[in-house]
């Protein structure tokens, strides 16, 4: 059996020094938060509260935290398998060449000031998240304009066969009361909520919209508290709090009158493997790596990993295996798997060229088989699933050293060793994001991936076609091919550019009696995806004061 090294130590180093700082508060302490059935209290994160406000043409609903915007309507929505449903949308059609949307929407919605909502706020909101948002990407639209008061069309620079899933985040302004500067603290919107007060660095209450024009709210009430996650278990253990979020550290903790719930999550953490030689671009950044340049390595690397090892003893059994950016999802290839095989990776590292040298590192042409993995300084999780991948990949003979970075410098570091990332979107964009070469991003003359340096033309060709096509659903099967048609992608038997190791699950302490809507498989980011269906919660029984 593998000898626990510094991925478990941390695990139980952070539970003691967390649990120690909880000491002197009594479990189930303190007063219920949502004593009158209608109302609930739910703790999230810090990052969790826009920095912005509640305006989604600064990213409200949009980047990494992906939700529905709640105080705003969409024209979309996803269903709970991920397909595209509709809200403000009555119906939805792509012209033949992809070039032009034809919206038809509701013509019952109206704004919470009691003005109609149009086609009319449709095209200004997309026009001004074009010119204003420095978080979605809306470089494939050209302009919006209402043709009468419920058709809008969308003018695209390119065909977008994924703009359905743009529409599913991007929440509906008033044209006739929008101002830049005071709107995100005092939104209008024609949602299923109202924002009835926000206490910056503290908190928001929601309030239920009563002039909605779908089903009424379940919840009143919503009321968020931005909290670093050791002061939201304090909350839960004093009773403060119906729904706090939580990680892996606390699992094993019992709280009376509260249960741990576990959400699936397209939540993923993986390395990127450098597909190209040690180089140096344009700007003399240092580009590529020799180590990981050879498929084989890269795919010895990938069969080596122990997923279900790391979700046991650094995630405490709450996580799923990770074989691609988009698990689960309906564009998801079921060829990225890949079954744990410690004597492949051997054998294909052997077949490479590098064996086993004295110190048990291999070697090959006088070089040693060493990798410097990144993390992202502050991340205790990213730190020991690193430790973790690091101790499995000595096993194999690859030495490998940790290193905590920086944003600031952390996408530069990757173009050349690997980085432990976070991704995971209710979109298959992010395929394109990491594997598609991208304009301006070259190595010795040729294209690059964003991310990582990386180039497949047959990977990209399967994407570009996925976004003419004419038919979103039909754009799935393209998608695939993309990861592995049989012959090339970016799976074990193709290019594999990046090593996927788990999806985190999103853990959250849910007080007795409070009904949980069923969830959607979450994105990135642990937040606002929850209360996704907020409005559809429902208690069961009293909470007890």
């Amino acid at each position: 059996m593998r000898r626990r090294g510094p991925a478990a130590a941390l695990a139980l180093l952070l539970a003691a020094s967390l649990a120690g700082g909880c000491a002197g508060t009594k479990a189930g302490e303190g007063q219920a938060a949502g004593r009158d059935g209608r109302s609930v209290v739910i703790a999230m994160g810090p990052t969790s509260e826009p920095e912005a406000g509640f305006d989604p043409a600064y990213g409200w609903g949009a980047g990494e935290h992906v939700h529905e915007p709640l105080i705003q309507s969409t024209l979309t929505v996803t269903n709970a398998d991920l397909t595209i449903g509709y809200d403000l949308a009555m119906d939805c059609a792509v012209s033949e060449d992809g070039l032009t949307w034809t919206v038809k929407i509701r013509d019952d919605a109206v704004f919470t000031d009691g003005e109609p909502l149009t086609a009319s706020d449709v095209a200004f909101t997309y026009n001004t998240v074009k010119a204003e948002s420095s978080v979605n990407d809306f470089t494939m639209l050209d302009h919006a304009e209402a043709a009468d008061d419920v058709t809008v069309l969308f003018h695209m620079t390119r065909p977008f066969s994924v703009w359905p899933y743009t529409m599913a985040v991007t929440g509906i302004l008033p044209e006739h009361a929008y101002d830049s500067a005071t709107y995100g603290s005092d939104p209008i919107g024609s949602g299923r909520y109202m924002l009835k007060q926000w206490d910056r660095g503290q908190q928001v209450i929601l309030e239920a919209n009563p002039d909605y024009y779908g089903e009424t709210p379940e919840m009143e009430q919503v009321t968020i508290l931005f909290m670093e996650e050791d002061a939201a278990f304090l909350a839960v253990q004093a009773g403060e709090v119906d729904v706090a979020y939580t990680s892996a550290v606390y699992s094993d903790q019992e709280i009376r009158g509260y249960s741990l719930a576990a959400y699936e999550s397209v939540d993923n953490r993986g390395f990127n493997l450098p597909a190209v030689k040690a180089s140096a671009d344009g700007e003399g950044r240092k580009v590529g790596n020799d180590l990981t340049a050879d498929v084989r390595v890269r795919r010895a690397i990938n069969t080596g990993v122990d997923r279900q090892e790391m979700i046991d003893h650094v995630l405490n059994g709450y996580g799923s295996p990770a074989y691609s950016v988009c698990d689960g999802l309906p564009w998801y290839s079921g060829a990225s798997e890949v079954p744990y095989d410690p004597q492949e990776a051997a054998r294909l590292l052997d077949e490479a060229g590098w064996t086993i040298g004295g110190d048990g590192v291999r070697e090959k042409d006088g070089q040693k088989a060493q990798l410097t993995l990144l993390y992202a300084t502050g991340d205790s999780v990213r730190q020991a699933l690193a430790a973790d991948f690091a101790e499995q990949m000595g096993e194999l003979g690859i030495a490998c050293q940790l290193e905590g970075v920086g944003w600031d410098t952390a996408y530069d570091r990757a173009q050349s060793d690997p980085l432990l990332w976070g991704w995971g979107s209710h979109t298959p964009m992010e395929l394109y994001n990491l594997y598609h070469t991208i304009d301006g991003n070259t190595v010795d003359g040729r294209e690059q991936a964003r991310y990582s340096p990386y180039a497949n033309e047959t990977v990209d060709s399967y994407m570009d076609q996925a976004l003419v096509s004419s038919d979103l659903e039909a754009s799935y099967e393209l998608w695939q091919k993309a990861q592995w048609d049989g012959t090339t992608g970016v799976t074990q038997e193709g290019d594999i550019p990046w090593v996927w190791l788990v999806n985190v699950d999103h853990l959250y302490w849910v007080r007795d009696g409070l009904q949980v809507a069923q969830q959607k498989i979450h994105p990135h980011g642990h937040g606002w995806s929850l209360v996704n269906n907020v409005d559809q919660w429902s208690w069961t029984q009293a909470s007890e004061p």
